[in-house]
């Protein structure tokens, strides 16, 4: 559908939950063909969507191992389909002088959150997922800690100083991640402190980018 308004005058749409009639959008976005696609959601049904339809396929936080294997099933079902995806990232950033210093941040982040607010947030989205046939979805193996930070951006490890930082996102960028979107405890001064300290080690050293190819088991 928003590729439909975004690039026909009239568009008409009737599927199971919407209908369109000669429905326009005016000005048209200035992005050709039209803007990219981002879609969430780790679901068996999100990413044969993403693979289908979408330019984008963003991520919860994860692991190495966890975010491969999503780009790995993503990037086999787009093969199919003649096409090819990028992937993004949740990730909250803890950039600190030693590992300890950082880990330390974290716990006081998880002891002073709000334990009606996390628990309320975590009965809301438990079930995502399970009104799908695999029974999967985002969130589903969540705990206190992981959910207060929404996104699970605590699982993707960004966390302990600018060096370890800096290797991690390059071994996500290794597994085929395009982009990172990263939290902040303090985002004015973190955020430029990340500029400063990490990216340009992350430039230092070139990573090895895993092919598409390799990216599909055969």
């Amino acid at each position: 559908m928003l590729k439909g308004m975004w690039t026909e005058d009239e568009f008409y749409f009737k599927g199971d939950f919407y209908r369109i009639n000669g429905g326009w959008v005016k000005p048209k976005p200035i992005s050709q063909p039209h803007p990219e696609i981002f879609q969430g959601g780790n679901s068996k049904a999100a990413r044969r969507m993403a693979s289908r339809v979408s330019d984008w396929y963003f991520m919860n936080g994860n692991t190495v191992e966890g975010v491969r294997e999503q780009i790995e099933e993503v990037s086999a079902l787009a093969r199919q389909e003649g096409r090819k995806v990028k992937f993004g990232l949740n990730a909250f950033a803890l950039v600190r002088d030693s590992e300890v210093a950082a880990h330390e941040v974290l716990r006081e982040i998880i002891e002073q959150a709000d334990v009606e607010a996390v628990h309320g947030f975590g009965e809301a989205v438990k079930h995502a997922g399970s009104s799908t046939r695999e029974r999967q979805g985002m969130w589903a193996n969540s705990n206190f800690s992981d959910l207060v930070q929404y996104n699970d951006g605590f699982k993707s490890g960004l966390i302990g100083t600018a060096e370890q930082v800096a290797d991690k996102i390059r071994q996500f960028y290794e597994v085929g991640v395009d982009l990172i979107l990263c939290g902040f405890l303090h985002y004015s001064d973190d955020l430029s402190a990340f500029g400063q300290d990490v990216i340009p080690l992350v430039r230092q050293t070139a990573a090895r980018r895993v092919s598409s190819s390799e990216l599909v088991r055969v």
